[in-house]
């Protein structure tokens, strides 16, 4: 997991018992702010914490309310970071946010502003922060340590035995964070966040703020918009959450779409039959996979890679084809040469779950599990997932049970934000046709809700986060867009296409340095 986050919900409460709070009604823009908290969010006191990478980013911290109905009551503490303006010309405070939710965006900010032309990240502040509950921001939550030790029970359900040890794991998580964080979870939702990011605007002392949201980063940006319209300058919203489907719905809808982009993985290795020796035809090779995943289901290599970890480890291929080849070689070892080690030191790159993976997961669960609704009778889950998996049995049973602790959650839910806007300037949104992880459709519902938004699509693209990744044509539209404000307009429902970049090829040596795109992909990470 090292750089990921997904969904799915049941049927007992925990015995905790269920948490309540009263939140502002989520649909409802924000009038201006009382006079009497106007001065609360204080300026940040800027420190250089550079790093080789981006040796120009500050840190500061920001207290923020923890009820933002109680704005004078308890606090907790926001984390930022920025790079500083150095042109003349300066736009004003660009947030960025990664996604998740539980993506941590301090490294993000140094990311964006060494990635965009440098004549346009000079004109902005550009901000990142940890989200409230997240890695530098306190209290930072881990509800379950060692929730993730492998190797764990299989994901698919064949018997009574695997189901009911997942469902136990699930109800223990749920049960965990009730007991661990009882007064802050009901305060942990998008709403909240949301409000958050307007605190932010005001340290800076920004009358309005440019906003820049990856995967659930866009329906972030999208609650924050509906909530203070008056204080958007710009907004990209890239890789697009459909904000109707939050978040059961969207879940089950993602399984369909990584089985996809899991087949589409398949073709290439065929196609590169010459390298990995595993076939020429598409169904062959992935029978050759499952075959593989029921033997790891049996015998985990080196005890650690089983079933759930052999899915850990190639879901990040759905997200980012740059990391086919990688894995590719790790399948080749295993089935070809009876080797299992590199599958192993797959796993560890891409499916290992550390400290702050635990840290993401847990304001994941927090943050999804209180925005919306879920089925509360685990019926209810066997019997959408076991339909799903008919279909698209890649991923189906990992993300059901990754979101599992949902439907034992102990707080009481929200209702999602009806993101519809009128009042905002043009929002650029960016969108490939063949994202597993926010399906295309989100972003055509989300273009028509959003007046005035316009849509740039990546044709035959199957990435998630595509802006700053390598393809130049969208980076134009983006650049242009936070230049001036200028966005393409087109007709069809889409304003402006671009070709998709080349799937990658086998490696030819191990020394390579990390593409733009795998940096960018691990700082968003997965499931997020």
């Amino acid at each position: 997991m090292n750089k990921r986050a997904a969904v799915l919900c049941g049927a007992v409460l925990v015995a905790a018992g269920t948490l309540t709070a009263v939140p502002a009604e989520a649909n409802a823009p924000r009038a201006a702010e009382p006079a009497a908290t106007t001065n609360l969010a204080t300026k940040p006191a800027w420190k250089k914490c550079g790093t080789t990478d981006y040796p120009t980013l500050q840190c500061a911290s920001l207290k923020v309310p923890l009820d933002h109905a109680n704005p004078h009551g308890q606090k907790i503490t926001l984390a930022l970071s920025r790079v500083p303006h150095t042109a003349k010309r300066y736009q004003g405070p660009l947030l960025v946010n990664p996604g998740g939710p539980g993506g941590s965006g301090l490294t993000l900010a140094g990311f964006v502003a060494s990635a965009l032309p440098k004549s346009v990240a000079a004109q902005y502040d550009v901000i990142g922060f940890d989200p409230r509950g997240v890695g530098a921001s306190k209290p930072a939550l881990n509800c379950g340590p060692g929730h993730f030790d492998p190797a764990r029970p299989d994901p698919r359900p064949a018997t009574p035995a695997a189901e009911t040890a997942n469902l136990a794991r699930a109800k223990s998580f749920a049960a965990a964070c009730g007991k661990k964080y009882a007064r802050v979870l009901p305060y942990l939702d998008t709403v909240s966040a949301a409000e958050d990011m307007d605190w932010i605007r005001r340290a800076l002392g920004a009358e309005r703020i440019t906003y820049f949201g990856y995967s659930y980063g866009t329906y972030l940006g999208a609650v924050y918009a509906r909530r203070h319209p008056e204080r958007v300058r710009r907004a990209i919203l890239d890789s697009v959450v459909d904000p109707t489907g939050v978040w059961y719905d969207s879940n089950l809808a993602q399984d369909h779409a990584f089985d996809d982009r899991h087949r589409a993985f398949m073709k290439w290795v065929a196609k590169h039959n010459a390298t990995y020796r595993l076939g020429t035809d598409p169904a062959r090779v992935e029978a050759r996979w499952y075959a593989m995943r029921a033997a790891l289901a049996g015998k985990p290599a080196r005890g650690t890679v089983g079933a759930a970890e052999l899915e850990d480890t190639f879901l990040p291929g759905g997200y980012y084809n740059g990391y086919w080849p990688h894995l590719a070689e790790a399948f080749a070892a295993y089935v070809n040469d009876k080797d299992p080690d590199p599958l192993v030191e797959a796993y560890e790159d891409f499916g290992a779950v550390d400290a702050a993976d635990e840290n993401g997961y847990s304001i994941y669960t927090a943050v999804q599990c209180r925005d919306a609704a879920w089925p509360r009778d685990w019926r209810q889950w066997s019997k959408d997932n076991w339909a799903v998996y008919a279909k698209a049995p890649f991923l189906t049973w990992n993300n059901a049970w990754y979101n599992a602790p949902c439907a034992f959650w102990p707080t009481d839910s929200l209702k999602p934000v009806n993101i519809a806007n009128g009042h905002l300037p043009p929002v650029l949104l960016f969108q490939a046709t063949h994202d597993a992880a926010t399906p295309y459709q989100g972003a055509a519902t989300v273009h028509r809700l959003l007046r005035r938004s316009s849509l740039v699509v990546e044709a035959g693209g199957g990435n998630h986060g595509i802006t700053l990744s390598g393809n130049t044509c969208l980076d134009k539209h983006l650049a242009a867009y936070l230049t001036d404000g200028t966005v393409p307009r087109g007709s069809g429902g889409v304003d402006a296409v671009c070709k998709a970049l080349p799937d990658p090829k086998p490696l030819t040596t191990r020394a390579s340095g990390a593409s733009r795109g795998a940096t960018l992909h691990g700082l968003l990470g997965f499931r997020g």
